[in-house]
């Protein structure tokens, strides 16, 4: 298993992906978000590989305060509960360290609360938590 920078040549098994493990609201949301955060910086963008199948994709964003938020998490039900969202968690802080973001922050919504102790696993406590996310550009498109 690795992790590596989103290609384009992704795009069809990550949408497959989210189709299969977000409800429908969720999947129109993360789809449009990721759309824009393609056209941003599409290197905050990260895929995990494994037996040459997209396991899991993570979706990162930098505000215009230079923090860094992880936006959506999401692992192929085949490959879950194998370190896949904490690989991806942790190759997504290393872009935001190199970056020299001022803060990391998790985005917290309906669809991904019940990931938080993911979270929570490698690190991050309620002072990274963010439930006021909505002027990130990826959200609002501003």
């Amino acid at each position: 298993m690795f992790v590596r920078p989103f290609h384009l040549s992704d795009y069809a098994s990550i949408t497959h992906l989210f189709g299969e493990v977000l409800s429908e609201s969720c999947y129109e949301e993360t789809m449009e978000a990721f759309a824009k955060q393609l056209t941003l910086d599409p290197e905050l963008v990260l895929v995990s590989v494994m037996n040459d199948d997209i396991a899991g994709i993570i979706i990162g964003t930098i505000d215009q305060r230079n923090q860094g938020y992880y936006y959506r998490i999401a692992v192929a039900p085949a490959y879950q509960r194998k370190g896949i969202g904490k690989s991806l968690i942790t190759g997504l802080k290393q872009k935001f360290i190199q970056r020299k973001v001022s803060k990391i922050l998790i985005t917290v919504d309906v669809h991904n609360e019940p990931l938080l102790p993911v979270y929570e696993a490698v690190g991050y406590t309620d002072n990274n938590f963010s439930r006021s996310f909505r002027h990130l550009r990826i959200v609002s498109g501003r």
